[in-house]
């Protein structure tokens, strides 16, 4: 059926994927952001949002389907349904397909054409612009199920646990949650028939955090929770621990349990893996640290520079530098600092002055900065640190093609890069970027 004998349900062939878990189709001209499809696939559409510039539109019936499609492993963040499960219709090799070509078109069309160039170099003798996403653990064999230690609800007008609808303020109740790490799901938060609902009201924020040590953790707005005994008195905050193998050891953290970690069970080790391995040899150097939240990366950046070396590490949030304090105690070669991340503070914090008897300046630097990335200040303030090399950990392919963009700029481009699975049926995954100076 044309789009024309059925404008509101219109029909169209899906061309590429787009940053942010869409695909690109064209309607008269047009172009439209449709999810929940994938490239080469004749669907027929339900628009979701008109603006001036392009539509967003949901694939309601499949016409000509891909032999990447697969049953969703979630319907209810379907079409109409909750937000988090994006490519929740797509055979897993096909999802990190999805996102290596995500990372090139953007890093060519945000990045510019010489960071894409300098990229591409990297995998001429793989034949691919990019290098492949890696995946964690042992993601093939659950299906990339079961992955997340970290899940946020919101509690409905009936008392019921759920999550927002896509782009929406309305809860929808959940039956299921297959992405939730077992320890999450066999705590019952879900259904009608649920004992925590003697525990939180309407409009209630429910935090479900399965440590990697010891057992999992509800928070009901802030407040640690029981489905026997209700809220519990004492401190609003609780905290968990996390221990992560490493090359410099087993590394033990205490964390807020409403404070950040990485959600994926495997995602802490890999990237303290990634990390190290990119920064090189560390024995005797100063590394400047931005952006640290709870020490997931100082702490074995710390072991590795030894005693002879220097760890500085800033981040702007206080509950976060508290816990890298608590986490970093027993390191005397670290100083770590709560300040918000801006080429001042860069500059500030290289000075080294507490460790270094005001030895100015960095070998490294290691950036893991929130979605929005670290930005052109704080990129140009690194540079003129000059350090041997940056490694910069990104989650937004977006965020990371301008970053890098800016880094070119002031004489540094990037000679690794390594994208990584850590957001299994969404559009999102992480990249850890080497930079040295040209």
């Amino acid at each position: 059926m044309s789009a024309a004998a059925e404008p509101d349900r219109p029909v169209v062939d899906v061309g590429p994927p787009a940053h942010g878990g869409h695909c690109v189709a064209r309607l008269d001209g047009r172009v439209v952001f449709v999810r929940h499809a994938l490239p080469g696939e004749r669907v027929r559409l339900e628009i979701t949002d008109r603006r001036s510039r392009f539509w967003r539109a949901d694939a309601v019936e499949i016409l000509d389907a891909s032999a990447d499609r697969v049953p969703s492993i979630w319907p209810e963040a379907g079409p109409g349904g909750v937000g988090g499960a994006e490519l929740a219709h797509v055979a897993l090799p096909a999802q990190r397909d999805w996102k290596r070509q995500v990372l090139a078109d953007t890093l060519r069309r945000i990045g510019g054409e010489e960071v894409a160039a300098d990229v591409a170099a990297l995998e001429e003798s793989a034949g691919a612009a990019v290098p492949p996403v890696a995946v964690l653990g042992d993601d093939d064999a659950t299906d990339g199920l079961h992955t997340r230690t970290r899940v946020e609800l919101t509690v409905d007008a009936e008392g019921r646990a759920g999550m927002f609808r896509f782009r929406s303020h309305k809860v929808l109740a959940l039956q299921h949650m297959p992405l939730a790490h077992e320890a999450i799901a066999e705590l019952a938060l879900l259904g009608a028939d649920s004992p925590w609902r003697r525990t939180w009201r309407p409009g209630a924020r429910v935090e479900a955090i399965a440590p990697s040590s010891g057992p999992p953790l509800v928070l009901v707005d802030g407040e640690a929770a029981s489905p026997r005994k209700g809220r519990r008195s004492g401190p609003p905050r609780r905290s968990v621990r996390e221990v992560v193998p490493s090359a410099v050891g087993e590394l033990a953290y205490r964390v807020a349990g409403a404070g950040f970690w990485q959600v994926h069970r495997h995602a802490p080790e890999t990237l303290v893996s990634a990390v190290l391995s990119a920064a090189g040899e560390l024995g005797g150097k100063r590394v400047l640290e931005l952006y640290s939240g709870a020490g997931l990366l100082t702490l074995p950046l710390a072991r590795s520079v030894g005693e002879d070396g220097a760890v500085v590490s800033i981040d702007g949030s206080e509950d976060a530098v508290r816990d890298a304090r608590r986490n970093l105690h027993a390191y005397p070669n670290t100083v770590l600092g709560k300040a918000r991340v801006d080429a001042a503070s860069v500059r500030e914090a290289a000075a080294f002055d507490e460790l270094a008897a005001g030895v100015g300046g960095a070998d490294v630097v290691v950036l893991d900065p929130p979605r929005a990335g670290a930005g052109t200040n704080v990129v140009t303030a690194v540079a003129e640190l000059a350090p041997e090399r940056v490694v910069l950990v990104a989650c937004d392919p977006a965020a990371l093609a301008r970053d890098l963009e800016a880094a070119r700029r002031n004489g540094y481009r990037v000679t690794a890069l390594a994208p990584f699975d850590l957001f299994p049926h969404t559009h999102h995954f992480e990249i850890v970027a080497t930079l040295t100076r040209r």
